[in-house]
Formats: C-alpha cells, structure tokens, sequence
C-alpha cells in the first residue's frame, strides 16, 4: 500500500508562490538580455581590437568602469575596440562589486562592442550612446585627442535597451593618409590610396570648409568607415595631417600569400617576409603602413593588421555604424562586412523601403550564430536623399571670447547664429567655467556650428 503524504495548505501556497516567483525572476533576466545567449561569464570578444598599437594586443578588463562624473546617455550604439598587436579583448561580466550588475539604464548590462564616429564628447558620444569614460583605456592614433567625427571602438558595457554605457577601451586611428586625387566637387568624392572616398552630411571636415579647398596631390588624412572594397565613407577629414607617412585601409581582393601581394581598390600593396600575415584573408577589413608612397598604383607595406573586426559569441551587445552592402533584403545584408538581420528592428529615420547598397546606418543588437539580430536600425544617410547629422558637446566652457567664439571639452563652438537656440539661461550667461550641453548639426573648418545651447542646471 502506498502512502500519501498531504502537507499543510499554507506549506502548498508557499511552495507555488516561491515556484511563481522563480519562474517571473527567470523570464525577467531573460528580457533583461534582450534575448540573447551568453547572459552569465565573461564574454569573449576575440578580435575586438585594432591594432597598431604599442604591446601585445590583448587586454582584460574585468568591471563595468567607473560611475558618476560624465555617466548617463541618451541614444543608443556601443563601439569597440582592443588596444594592440593581435587586437584582442576580453570583457568581464562583473561591475567589480560582485553583484553582476552593470551602469545601464535598465540595471543590467551585457558585454558590448561595436564600431563608429564619435559623435560628441563628454564623456565619449558613439553613434549616439554616450559612455561613461571615467575608468576607460585611450589608445589614440593619428592625433594627440579624440575629436568628433573620428572612427573608434568602444569596448564596454550597455544597458539591453542601448540607452547608456560604461567604456573600458577607447581605440582611434585614422584610416587613409595619403595623396588625393580625382576630387569630384559635385559629389564631394575623391581617391587617397587607391580608395575612392565618399563625403556626406556628417563628414567632419577638421580644418577646412568642404572638398572645395581639397587641392590635388595634397597629402591629406581621413577618419572613415569602409563600404563596398574600394571605397570609404569619410567620417572626418584633415588636409593638413601632422605626419605624411602613408596608410590605407580597405578590403582585401586578390591575396597572393605566395606572390605576397594582394589589392585594396586600386592599390596593389606588397608585403615583405617580416609582415605578419595572421589578419590576412580574402575579404578581411585590414589597415595597411608604409614608408613611402605608392608608386604607380604598388605600396610596400611595412605592416598589415586587422580592423574593424568583431567578436562572434552570442549574446554580445553590438553597435555598428556604416554603410549597408550586398543587401538582399531587411534579413539579409552587411556592414561593415558582417551580416545583418534587422527584419524585427525598430527603423527610425526613414521608410525601411529606403534601406538598401550605399545606406548609411547605425544598427544596435546581439550577436546569434555570427549574425547581428537588429533590435533598432538608425537610418543616417540615403544617397540622393540625404539625411540628419547631429554633434555633441557636454562640459564646461573654457577659452570663452565671446558667444561665436568659445570651447568645450577641446571643441571650438560657434554659437552665434541668430537662430541658436539657448535653454536655462541666455547668452549673456555663457562664460569660462559655465557647463553647457551644445548640440550642432556641422563641423566647418573644425568649429561646431551651434543649433542648441543647454545650461546645466544649477
């Protein structure tokens, strides 16, 4: 015979209640992740980084970084990026208090990478998430300071929602210094080694006024996001750089391991025994030096690294900004070379009818078996059409001369124009010490062209 044992009413009750409580505490961590895999551990993001820099490329970085100062965001991307030889980079899964929980708005936080612009600073704005740098790494190329309009990589964390994040790494380093050629004044475009350059609306122009005062033969640098093999989308442009050494960036076509050559747009780039060929395979992204300049269309590299590579464990947070190729459909298309599925994606910024070959676009998600499931896609710019641009400045006013004339966070502002805007206060107000937030839509011969001018308030 067997035995049945009836427990107490109220033990039952406690029993599913505790079970009910389990099950919506599951269901929420899960939301919480956006879905994706890898919710517990660190994450690995092999591959993350740029290389170029100085050590032996890899860094671990355990915690979310510091709070306060400059924290909070609005928008939504991350960026990434290792700091070294190999380029790569680990994030923990911790915020270095033991409790697992990261900065982000909604309390959680998941390993984040990405590529993009800075699109402000203060702390760092990335395609229009601002990251907390308090605790953030900087390895900086090509320039002594971060500025807008500059590609980079942000390794961190981010909220699921992509509202606010935390950097551990910041890496920039331009893409193309070189001799420009074949300027085209009517479409803004022009070639620097071998790679045909493309401008648009948000194209920072450092210290000059447009393609106009482009002069041909000029050695010129340029901050920039690939496209399709051969071209670049210029984020930012220098025609004065501070160095003349010669450097491309692109997609590799027509490697030659044997012959140890191989084609970036019209360039065909020789590389000696002594170059690590790791980051070498055809249609990789890689960044190439030199010494001298190329010589009817053959540059010898000195050395050849990967870029813009991204990690491929699911469940990793991924921002990426650049223009859309080999586009099929909204499930089936690249950027930045990596494959996109923006099917269920929250589109803003225009029809998604108008997303195809040659969009420019800010695309937020998680990694699922190396393909980024879109949770929103910004659209930025479409060709012929054009689209919206928008700077960032946060911090406080220094060098003030007058309201035309006056800086913030190493940004040159001019907030003259009758039509600028003034918030919790006037312009009488602005001053050296004055903590602004100052919103532009242009950068001209690297002055930020003010539209809104924020006070903090007291």
């Amino acid at each position: 015979m067997n035995t049945i044992l009836t427990l107490p009413r109220s033990f039952r009750l406690a029993q599913r209640l505790l079970r009910g409580l389990l099950l919506a505490g599951g269901m929420a961590m899960l939301l919480s992740c956006g879905g994706g895999g890898g919710g517990g551990g660190a994450g690995s993001a092999s591959g993350l980084g740029v290389a170029g820099v100085s050590g032996s490329g890899t860094t671990t970085e355990t915690g979310g970084g510091g709070g306060g100062g400059d924290s909070g965001a609005s928008g939504g991307s991350s960026g990434n990026a290792g700091s070294g030889g190999d380029g790569t980079s680990t994030a923990g899964n911790t915020n270095g208090d033991g409790s697992g929980v990261g900065s982000g708005g909604t309390g959680v936080s998941a390993d984040a990478a990405g590529i993009g612009a800075a699109d402000g600073l203060g702390s760092i704005i990335l395609n229009g998430l601002r990251y907390n740098t308090d605790s953030a790494a900087f390895s900086l190329e090509d320039t002594s300071e971060l500025q807008i309009g500059m590609s980079a990589r942000v390794a961190g964390k981010v909220d699921a929602d992509f509202t606010s994040g935390v950097a551990t790494q910041v890496v920039s380093a331009a893409e193309l210094r070189g001799a420009v050629s074949a300027i085209n004044l009517a479409d803004g475009s022009f070639t620097v080694m071998g790679s045909r350059v493309t401008t648009d609306t948000a194209t920072v122009w450092g210290d000059a006024s447009g393609p106009a005062d482009l002069r041909d033969g000029a050695v010129i640098q340029v901050w920039g996001l690939p496209a399709s093999p051969g071209t670049l989308r210029a984020t930012r442009v220098h025609i004065a750089p501070a160095s003349a050494e010669p450097l491309a960036t692109g997609t590799v076509q027509n490697l030659d391991l044997v012959g140890r050559q191989f084609t970036l747009g019209l360039l065909t780039v020789d590389f000696g025994p002594g170059v690590d060929t790791a980051s070498l395979a055809e249609g990789a992204i890689v960044r190439v030096r030199g010494t001298v300049a190329p010589v009817a269309g053959r540059f010898t590299a000195t050395t050849v690294k990967g870029w813009y590579a991204i990690p491929t464990a699911d469940g990793i947070a991924l921002q990426l900004a650049g223009v859309a190729t080999d586009f099929a459909s909204l499930g089936d298309f690249r950027v930045l070379g990596n494959k996109v599925d923006a099917r269920n994606a929250q589109i803003t910024g225009g029809p998604a009818g108008s997303i195809g070959n040659g969009v420019k676009v800010e695309v937020d998600g998680f990694l699922s078996g190396q393909v980024l499931v879109a949770k929103k896609l910004r659209i930025r710019y479409v060709p012929g059409t054009g689209g919206p641009a928008s700077f960032t400045v946060i911090g406080p006013v220094s060098g003030y001369q007058s309201r035309s004339d006056f800086i913030v966070r190493g940004q040159h502002v001019n907030a003259g124009d009758s039509a600028t805007i003034f918030e919790n206060g006037t312009p009488a107000d602005l001053g050296n010490g004055k903590r602004v937030t100052v919103v532009g839509d242009r950068v001209v011969d690297g002055v930020l062209i003010a539209q809104r001018v924020t006070f903090a308030q007291p």
